[in-house]
């Protein structure tokens, strides 16, 4: 029998599967086969789905409700020519029903037709306009086309019908800020809050575009208002410590990030911001003690380790810095950034072995600053490589033709070598590179010095 309107769809479900097990059969009417089906769908087991939907057609076989989600779990199996079989055959008995051209449309998208499904959905917005689902499903249509524009004002629609609707306020944000259109965004949140003025995500959004825009009093003023509507929101204590460690006033910083660590399970980025604000107060041993319960809490957590080697970096305790940071590559020696540490470290100390590897590990490993290549060939001519200095900035100069500083520095190791052709060649390019910016700039008089005094130590030179 079907089960009573006050009945709760758990015991549905509950019944539903009874049935299952004892092989009997109960009675459902349409709505429960739906509640049933869907359930399923959410949790992924798609077979129960089918079931529900066949033993649903079986007592219900003239229902449009149960084919659509026969429709549904086509799509998601790729089945799309029965599916499309099945919306033909429902619309010819209901050329009104919105869901056959959502249907037809989430088969277009799935299919990466976006402009056709696009079509369909405001096709089906002609049905029945004030549908916010389909305003989200247009909206997300409008993403994959990159029409932003559409995408923003899709999203606007579904929170003017569903204040509460959280996704789609993020999507109208998300679309903003991609649109660079920060004004506006203010503008929209602004009017938004005055209709729900307690909406605690609202307002930390608020104050993240007031942040980006360095407008840190009215970000402070914002995250205030997020955690007065909301006394147990994470992200606007953490955001509104960021503004304050910013603007210096780490005190208020680091009692916001604890109240982080009460309300949720401790994070190694709060331990991380909370070292930092200690570290910049000065008190290097609470400083410390929060760095190492950072990388306790995450040994993955780079900047966590990045943070201890330069706190001992700073203070001049280059074998300390050096055990961290080795410490650290003991556990992920595939990050290019601690390689890059360790060879400024053992090149501090003199390791000039150690560092020439470890600036080769971090140029392997991606890290292709420009300055890496002038560290790494200041290291090999300590060791008497100067040749190989020379390969090394030959190899910068392909990621960094225009670079004045490589240039020069090759041209100062031509001249060690005594190749003084190769050396004027590096000389030329710098001349031209300085006088293209002066020539930009408006004829600078140094550049112009610069030039002179370069282009007579070419005529100086003698090839060899």
């Amino acid at each position: 029998m079907a089960l009573e309107a006050e009945e709760h769809p758990e015991q549905s479900i509950h019944k539903f599967e009874s049935m299952l097990k004892t092989n009997s059969v109960y009675f459902f009417d349409t709505e429960d086969f739906e509640e049933i089906t869907h359930h399923y769908l959410n949790s992924g087991k798609i077979a129960l789905s089918k079931k529900a939907i066949q033993i649903g057609l079986e007592q219900h076989p003239n229902s449009v409700a149960l084919k659509l989600l026969q429709v549904e779990i086509l799509a998601l199996e790729e089945k799309y020519d029965a599916a499309e079989i099945l919306l033909d055959e429902l619309q010819n008995l209901d050329i009104h029903n919105e869901e056959i051209y959502i249907q037809r449309a989430n088969i277009k998208s799935r299919k990466d037709n976006h402009k056709e499904a696009i079509k369909l959905l405001i096709k089906a917005l002609q049905l029945t306009e004030g549908d916010s689902d389909i305003h989200s499903l247009l909206g997300m249509e409008y993403l994959f086309v990159e029409d932003y524009e559409k995408a923003k004002q899709s999203f606007i629609k579904c929170v003017a019908l569903d204040a509460s609707d959280y996704s789609a306020l993020y999507n109208v944000i998300y679309c903003f800020d991609f649109l660079k259109d920060r004004e506006g965004a203010i503008h929209y949140l602004n009017n938004y809050l005055e209709k729900n003025p307690y909406c605690d995500i609202a307002w930390h959004q608020l104050g993240k575009i007031h942040h980006a825009a360095k407008q840190y009093k009215k970000a402070l003023d914002a995250f205030d208002f997020a955690i007065i509507s909301d006394d147990a929101f994470t992200g606007a204590y953490f955001d509104k410590a960021r503004v304050l460690e910013v603007i210096g006033r780490h005190d208020e910083a680091i009692k916001n990030y604890e109240i982080t660590l009460t309300l949720e399970d401790p994070t190694a980025y709060a331990y991380l911001r909370i070292g930092k604000c200690y570290e910049k107060s000065g008190k290097h041993r609470l400083a410390k003690r929060y760095y190492y319960d950072a990388v306790h809490e995450d040994p993955l957590l780079d900047k966590g380790w990045l943070a201890i080697t330069d706190f001992y970096y700073k203070l001049g305790e280059y074998p300390e810095a050096l055990y961290h940071i080795n410490k650290a590559l003991s556990i992920d020696e595939e990050n290019a950034l601690y390689w890059k540490k360790a060879a400024t470290i053992n090149a501090t100390l003199s390791h000039w072995k150690a560092a020439d590897l470890a600036y080769q590990k971090a140029i392997h490993l991606g890290s292709h600053d420009n300055d890496l290549w002038l560290q790494w060939a200041e290291v090999l001519e300590k060791i008497n490589e100067s040749d190989t200095a020379i390969c090394v900035l030959q190899q910068g100069l392909e990621l960094y033709p225009d670079d004045i500083e490589i240039i020069f520095r090759l041209a100062q190791l031509y001249l060690k070598n005594k190749n003084n052709a190769c050396a004027k060649t590096q000389i030329i390019k710098i001349i031209e590179i300085i006088s293209k910016k002066v020539q930009h700039l408006g004829n600078n008089l140094d550049g112009i010095n610069t030039v002179a005094s370069l282009q007579k130590l070419v005529e100086d030179l003698k090839e060899t």
